[in-house]
């Protein structure tokens, strides 16, 4: 491919990126705009340092946490459909005591699910999605959670963007797993690749999801 035509690409898919909310969870059978700690703004959250990485800028509180079981559909829908360049990964963090009196610090988190690139020509999985979802892994300890999801575009160079939302759950069932576990902030360094890559020139021959693995029990 000529760099003329990269670069046009790269400027159409920037023209074609929006800013958007993860606004309203999926759990099992039941949809829920009240248990999402709502962002104020559409606009993306840029440092992977700041507090602001776990549940968004000063997110409204969410009224409701909606009980789904260990092994169902968990994720949230988009308030629009967007075009959107970069990886995406849901989260589980266990709350110390209830979901809605955690503010998601300490190393209580893990992923569940991510989504990444493929290749020839090379895309992200989650383009123009308007919802993600995964299911609970069967062996999630029974308790109380905030479920993260997070978005990260990558059509500025250089410049990554988080889109995230958390929502307030309690896992029911027997499980008895053990996943490893980090702290958001500090589960994502800013030098990352992943995060770095330039999208656009050259090509990604290879593409790794930021942060830890995947656990599915």
């Amino acid at each position: 491919m000529k760099l003329s035509t990269i670069v046009g690409l790269a400027i159409l898919v920037q023209s074609a990126s929006a800013h958007y909310i993860w606004y309203n969870l999926i759990a099992g059978s039941t949809t829920s705009t009240a248990a999402v700690r709502k962002p104020l703004s559409n606009s993306p959250v840029e440092s992977v340092t700041s507090n602001d990485i776990r549940c968004n800028v000063n997110p409204t509180p969410a009224t409701a946490t909606v009980s789904v079981a260990a092994g169902s559909t968990i994720g949230f829908q988009l308030d629009n459909t967007i075009y959107h360049q970069g990886p995406a990964a849901i989260y589980l963090g266990k709350a110390p005591s209830t979901a809605a009196s955690w503010d998601g610090s300490g190393a209580n988190w893990f992923k569940i699910a991510e989504w990444g690139a493929t290749f020839n020509p090379f895309t992200f999985t989650d383009v123009n999605a308007s919802q993600l979802t995964t299911t609970i892994p069967a062996n999630t300890p029974p308790g109380e959670y905030l479920v993260r999801i997070e978005q990260v575009g990558l059509h500025v160079a250089g410049a990554p963007q988080w889109y995230i939302s958390c929502a307030q759950i309690k896992i029911t069932g027997s499980g008895s797993g053990n996943p490893s576990k980090v702290s958001i902030p500090g589960y994502v360094s800013a030098s990352d690749p992943g995060l770095t890559v330039n999208i656009y020139y050259p090509i990604p021959t290879s593409y790794k999801v930021p942060g830890p693995a995947v656990w599915r029990g």
